[in-house]
């Protein structure tokens, strides 16, 4: 039985779960955005008062600019996963690619739902999930949460089955 590390290792070395992870990536950040910070309006990428809600027109333009600047770099993050995935087509190999490709930008999502609410949330406290809501640590404790689950689910779907001779 070979280390959880080589296995990592292994794992990662196959193009089509980097572009997986980086589509993954990308597009759990479109989900943030799209979701809590546009349909929802819980928070935006940097909130100035304690809800975050926009005290002024100007206010609300900042914040929604920096929102803008956000998805941008979530857009180029995602195109440079679609072309590590044009990059990885030969290399995929004839069996599971669905399942390895579906997995690894599960995987990739749930990546950056944790390393964003790490990051965001808890060390430069820039925005919360539910800013100014009576239960706020555990919106935040939830996305966490929502991060690693997301992000083992798609682990398990990219493992290989024993009988699989890939």
């Amino acid at each position: 039985m070979k280390p959880f590390s080589s296995a990592i290792s292994r794992t990662l070395k196959n193009p089509l779960v980097r572009a997986g992870i980086v589509l993954g990536m990308g597009f759990g950040g479109f989900a943030d955005g799209i979701i809590l910070h546009q349909i929802l309006g819980w928070h935006h990428l940097i909130c100035y008062t304690v809800n975050c809600q926009p005290t002024s027109i100007e206010q609300l333009q900042r914040e929604n600019t920096q929102d803008g600047y956000f998805h941008l770099a979530l857009w180029l993050v995602t195109l440079a996963g679609t072309a590590l995935l044009f990059r990885a087509a030969p290399y995929a190999g004839p069996a599971r690619k669905g399942r390895i490709l579906f997995g690894s930008m599960l995987a990739g999502c749930g990546l950056f739902n944790f390393l964003e609410g790490i990051i965001d949330h808890q060390i430069l406290g820039i925005h919360h999930v539910l800013p100014g809501h009576p239960h706020q640590l555990l919106f935040d404790m939830l996305f966490l949460a929502n991060g690693i689950l997301f992000f083992m689910i798609g682990a398990w779907l990219m493992r290989s089955p024993r009988k699989a001779a890939d």
